[in-house]
């Protein structure tokens, strides 16, 4: 039902999902309107066991909150910390004689809108209001046309959050039992990491093959040439081709045997005798070239094509694009199309012929239609928000917001573009020498061939205003030329260098943020609009951690997908977790049910393994064999345990370094790590105690210890056995840091091992002395005094500990110089402040002066770039607490407060 007009009277009360989206959508509402945010999600399942009702705590599936024994009824709690916005939202709707839920319009936003209306059980009218962009035109659309809630988008999402519910509550205790506390398993994130394992068995798999060809450089002889030389690679020996890199398998052996294998020997001599060779052009083929706009943006590609180009995660991608659609500058950012209004095309094909001419845009406005199975929703393309297009310029945006607007701006206005042309170019040529011997086979002729490829772009097209960006660096742009000599069958040429080159196969490249992405959405995994999420589950929890861009797999990551390979083949297949998807789009397409869907895959059906049935028996799971790798080649084995990964050769242990791969952990480098000295060193024995005193390398840096005797005092006759929390433990002391294991002596490791270390009484109280996490300190009652060295510790006196109980006690960082800088990065693009990097009390971490961020498992004082830190930043600040102020409501400028009408 149309909304009343705003100077008519009454109130409408607006809800959207966040306080920026409400601010904006404010500003371009008349009187009458209040806008208010639910603050995101209002209630959910229960997440912990105090957050389940007490009317259902001894029911069997209260820990699921899902009631499996009839019909999969979820239980929803509103969650504690917007218990207090509910209230807010319910006081206001008292006052209003409208309410209209203008939550996202996808399938969470559905699902949000529904549980405000449920929630909050409005006796008023209620309108779902949805549109694609905040823009003035779009808001005041949305509220003369709003529609019913969709209720099917509804079970859709309330089935993928019981599915996630069930699969993630059933399946993660197995890994608790079997693998290591806390961990998590996730029906999309599960599939996820084994995607990123299944590449590193891979890499660890393969073997390089190393071959050899030649690289020439051919001269025309022309000097009005312009370019008079071209290089050119080596293809063919006396009618053979000669190997490439694609012409092995991963085992490092020929594919097929009819292929010249060179190798160093073979390819100098080569070299060498094709240096007196004839050479001609045998063939020039010339074939138009032509390269098509790319479509607008949708979510995956607009986060692939910003991790390549801009180096943001794709978490980080996802929260710059909602700063910039909450604040009208883009539409929504959650789609699976890459259609455009014609409105949008309008805009952009204006835009086109204003900033580089008529010529550049073609006659009839293009059409991109959507490759992507089951695309959900029907939005646009992620595009500049407005019936006209801002330039970057003309938004007034700084930092990363700039950079992605520019980004999104770019594409669109490309898409509309004409397309680039030009001429591909291949050059075939030959090389002769008669009386050459011993090459192949013994032949009396030599005849090489050699190949040479150009391109060269006479209208750039769409390329003037944008290029793709590419996972491989070793690619060549959209917009790269290369040029060759005008050349002519049976031309003479000469070869002005003639060098053998080796090359090596690679393995298959690791996954990197943008490559994953595209991985999943090919083989339709999951929702786009989740895989930002997924990703940065699967860092945080430690399954896979980033070097550079490349994503790799942690030890632990092996051990839990080997888990769910064994005895939870299907819950980790690619195509039953597609297949799931498809699932849920017939739900929301009115085609399948929510409940024989959940039934189906909990209890399972015709014979086929639900979930409940996976997870019952557990028995027959090996902890110990899921969590053991062998090495190829070797009798030793990679064994994950509790405190991490570490190798077993016979009940002999070594840790695995933590910054190690798992690829790079080969027989060779396996054997290297047992052939190190443990570090553990016998000192001596304590002349009080007679206890061998012992030098180690721990888990967290070198330490001492004593050993105890292994004998056991025997109980007292009539008492219990001595808890083992109760036994006696060996005395430890970590080292100084002026310490080392090499030359740490039974008199210093005897000192350590009295710390803490009583220094006297002030006043009546005892003063010790400590080395605690954050430093050596004094401690008396509950004051403390910091200590500037370790060695202060072992030699303080009762007279210099009053001296320092009589001084203010420093407190934050000025309690000693700030350090210099271990690297300097440069200019933080949203900060606009100098990046760099220190080393804290907890490692290393990114600062520019007024956000802090801690370096991640992966991320190296070498290797950080300034995106790196930047997207570090951003992040921290994000989730840096909000500063506290009284609670407002959002309202229309011009908006003013009436009292409800009574009856």
């Amino acid at each position: 039902m149309p909304a009343n007009n705003g100077n008519a009277g009454g109130t409408r009360l607006v809800i959207v999902e966040s306080p920026a989206k409400a601010k904006t959508i404010a500003g371009y509402l008349g009187r009458g309107y209040i806008v208010e945010s639910s603050i995101g999600h209002i209630r959910d399942l229960p997440e912990r066991a105090d957050d389940i009702p007490e009317k259902y705590k001894q029911e069997a599936w209260a820990r699921l909150g899902v009631n499996v024994d009839h019909e999969f009824e979820p239980l929803y709690v509103v969650n504690p910390d917007k218990k207090s916005q509910v209230s807010k939202l319910k006081q206001l709707l008292k006052e209003a004689d409208e309410l209209y839920l203008a939550t996202d319009e996808d399938r969470e936003g559905e699902a949000i809108a529904w549980h405000l209306r449920e929630v909050l059980k409005p006796k008023i009218p209620v309108h779902r209001m949805v549109f694609h962009e905040i823009t003035p035109h779009a808001i005041q659309a949305a509220v003369a046309n709003p529609r019913d809630l969709n209720l099917r988008l509804v079970d859709a999402q309330e089935t993928r959050r019981i599915l996630d519910r069930l699969y993630g509550y059933e399946v993660s205790p197995v890994l608790w039992k079997k693998v290591k506390p806390r961990l998590s398993a996730g029906r999309v994130q599960s599939v996820a990491t084994r995607l990123v394992v299944e590449r590193e068995r891979e890499r660890m798999a393969f073997t390089a093959a190393n071959y050899w060809d030649l690289q020439a450089v051919f001269d025309t002889g022309r000097a009005k040439d312009d370019p008079r030389t071209f290089g050119a690679a080596l293809t063919g020996v006396n009618g053979r081709r000669v190997a490439q890199g694609r012409d092995f398998a991963s085992t490092g052996r020929l594919k097929n045997a009819d292929v010249l294998h060179l190798d160093e020997a073979a390819a100098t001599e080569l070299a060498a005798r094709l240096g007196t060779a004839a050479y001609s052009v045998r063939s020039v083929e010339r074939k138009p070239y032509t390269r098509k706009p790319y479509a607008p943006f949708r979510t995956t590609t607009l986060q692939q094509e910003a991790s390549r180009k801009l180096g943001f995660s794709a978490k980080y991608t996802m929260q710059i694009a909602q700063r910039l659609y909450e604040n009208g500058y883009i539409t929504y950012m959650r789609t699976d199309s890459i259609t455009l209004s014609e409105t949008a095309v309008a805009a952009a094909r204006g835009q086109a012929i204003k900033l580089y001419g008529s010529a550049y845009v073609p006659d009839k406005a293009r059409v991109y239609a959507s490759k992507v199975k089951n695309a959900q929703e029907a939005h646009e393309a992620i595009r500049p928000a407005g019936e006209e297009f801002r330039t970057p310029g003309e938004t007034g945006l700084s930092g990363d917001m700039f950079r992605l607007y520019e980004l999104i701006w770019q594409r669109t206005v490309a898409s509309q573009m004409k397309d680039a042309v030009g001429e591909s170019v291949t050059v075939k040529v030959d090389g002769v020498v008669t009386g050459a011997q011993n090459v192949t086979a013994g032949s009396e002729t030599l005849e090489a061939q050699f190949s040479a490829s150009g391109r060269t772009i006479t209208f750039y097209g769409f390329l003037k205003a944008y290029v793709e960006g590419a996972d491989d660096p070793a690619t060549d742009r959209d917009d790269s030329e290369k040029r060759l000599p005008t050349l002519a069958e049976g031309d003479r040429l000469t070869a002005a260098d003639l060098t053998a080159v080796g090359h090596s196969t690679k393995p298959p490249a690791r996954y990197t943020e943008a490559s994953l992405v595209k991985e999943l959405e090919e083989r339709e995994i999951g929702r786009p609009s989740t895989y930002a999420s997924i990703i940065g589950t699967i860092l945080d929890r430690g399954y896979v951690t980033k070097k550079g861009t490349a994503l790799v797999p942690s030890f632990l990551a092996f051990a839990v997908v080997n888990l769910l390979e064994q005895h939870f083949g299907n819950l980790v297949d690619y195509d039953f977790t597609a297949e799931m998807e498809k699932v849920l789009d017939d739900i929301a397409n009115d085609r399948a049910e929510r409940v024989p869907e959940l039934r189906r895959f909990y209890y399972g059906q015709d014979g086929g393994e639900g979930l409940k049935e996976m997870v019952t028996d557990l028995g027959e799971i090996d902890a110990k064999e899921i969590s053991s790798f062998p090495i190829k080649g070797s009798d030793i084995v990679i064994r994950v345990g509790r405190y991490g990964p570490y190798l077993d050769r016979d009940g002999a242990r070594v840790n695995i370094p933590e910054d190690m791969a798992p690829d790079e952990l080969t027989a060779e480098k396996a054997e290297e790590l047992f052939s190190r000295p443990s570090g553990d060193r016998e000192l001596g024995k304590d002349p009080v105690t007679g206890h061998v005193i012992v030098a180690k390398d721990g888990r967290f840096g070198p330490y001492v210890t004593e050993i105890l005797p292994d004998e056991q005092a025997p109980a007292a006759e009539g008492k219990k056995r001595t808890k083992k929390a109760d036994a006696a433990k060996p005395r430890t002391s970590s080292l100084f840091k002026s310490m080392s294991l090499d030359t740490i002596t039974l008199e210093q490791a005897l000192e350590l091992l009295r710390l803490p270390r009583v220094v006297g009484e002030i006043d009546g109280e005892e003063v010790t002395a400590h080395n605690g996490k954050f430093g050596p300190y004094i401690k008396k009652g509950t004051d403390s005094r910091s200590l500037t060295a370790e060695e202060d510790l072992l030699t303080i006196t009762v007279e210099r500990a009053k001296e320092l109980f009589a001084q203010p006690k420093a407190r934050g960082r000025g309690r000693a110089a700030a350090a210099p800088p271990l690297r300097e990065l440069g200019e933080d693009p949203n900060s606009k402040k100098p990046v760099v990097v220190k080393e804290g009390r907890f490692g290393p971490y990114v600062t520019d002066g007024e956000t802090n961020a801690s370096l991640r498992k992966g991320d190296t004082v070498e290797d950080i770039t300034i995106e790196r830190a930047a997207e570090l930043l951003a992040e921290r600040r994000e989730r840096a607490p909000a500063p506290r102020k009284r609670a407002t409501t959002t309202r229309a400028k011009s908006a003013t407060k009436k009292p409800a009408a009574k009856s």
